[in-house]
């Protein structure tokens, strides 16, 4: 279960981060942001839900390994 928390963690700590990144984008008022804001905005919101969701999500129940007795 130790490799699965690992990788939920590898997985959110870059999409939150650039999520971030592009929402501070769209909110900038710089010279010819206006363009741009949506697609940052859009950006920004599918990096924030998909690292987010992936802390959401069930983790798999482990499989039990079952020797056939068959002779």
């Amino acid at each position: 279960m130790s490799l699965n928390r690992t990788a939920k963690g590898i997985v959110l700590v870059p999409t939150l981060l650039l999520g971030g990144a592009f929402l501070s984008a769209a909110l900038w008022n710089g010279e010819g942001s206006e363009a741009n804001r949506p697609l940052a905005l859009a950006i920004a919101a599918v990096l924030l839900a998909g690292g987010l969701l992936t802390q959401l999500l069930p983790e798999a129940q482990p499989e039990t390994e079952q020797e056939d007795s068959s002779d």
